[in-house]
């Protein structure tokens, strides 16, 4: 189990490392490490760790706004099988400026389950980087991308 265990993150680790060069990109640079997160740890110290994700979802929401960034917070992005059936449906706690996806967490530690959450999210949608952030007792950033070139081409644009 162990051996399955290091494949999974050495999966994981392969697939965010082949597609880290789109944070180079200026847009995506710009907004997902810089502004992003000021947001995130304005918030974090504002409000601390022990509130449900849904305040902090809220608070991020209103630092969007008031720095005049695009964001959708609870956006409904459709899942697909064999990229032409919808299996499902989940919702994206915030998405900024349809190009980045903001996943929220507030507990203790960020669990692998976490990260691979938010990578199977990028894999079900056209968007291609993703921000995860812990309002645990010590703040925590993960970031992750995933190509759409590395995406099945059928009935991506109409994936969120």
């Amino acid at each position: 189990m162990n051996a399955d265990k290091q494949d999974i993150k050495f999966k994981h680790k392969e697939l965010t490392a082949i597609t880290w060069s789109l944070f180079r990109q200026e847009h995506y640079s710009e907004l997902s490490r810089g502004e992003i997160i000021e947001i995130f740890y304005r918030v974090y110290n504002k409000l601390g760790y022990g509130f449900l994700e849904k305040v902090y979802e809220n608070a991020m929401m209103i630092e969007f706004k008031r720095e005049g960034i695009p964001a959708k917070a609870q956006t409904p992005i459709k899942v697909y099988y064999d990229d032409r059936e919808i299996i499902g449906e989940y919702t994206a706690d915030i998405l900024v400026d349809d190009k980045i996806m903001v996943e929220i967490k507030a507990i203790k530690k960020l669990a692998e389950e976490n990260e691979a959450q938010l990578l199977n999210y990028l894999k079900a949608t056209n968007v291609e980087v993703g921000l995860l952030f812990n309002f645990g007792p010590e703040p925590e950033i993960k970031r992750r991308a995933f190509d759409n070139s590395r995406k099945p081409a059928c009935g991506r644009q109409e994936r969120f």
